[in-house]
């Protein structure tokens, strides 16, 4: 039993952090959008394979965008 227990509690642990990594991924499209009125799919697909640390340093960087230039330049430099 104890076996079937800890399989489940780490299924359970690794859904938990994907669904707050795609959390994460939503909140910063939708500050993107807001910021720049849109951004294209190959942003949204670059954005989806970013690592969670990836995000927050993403989530901290968006300050100081001016531009989807400053965007496709830091997603550049994350590869």
């Amino acid at each position: 039993m104890e076996i079937v227990t800890s399989w489940m509690e780490k299924g359970i642990e690794k859904g938990i952090e994907r669904g707050i990594g795609q959390g994460e991924q939503r909140i910063i499209k939708r500050q993107l959008k807001r910021r720049f009125n849109n951004i294209s799919a190959t942003l949204e697909s670059r954005i989806n394979s970013l690592s969670s640390e990836q995000i927050e340093n993403l989530a901290d960087a968006i300050f100081d965008f001016q531009s989807l230039e400053d965007l496709t330049n830091w997603l550049e430099q994350q590869n």
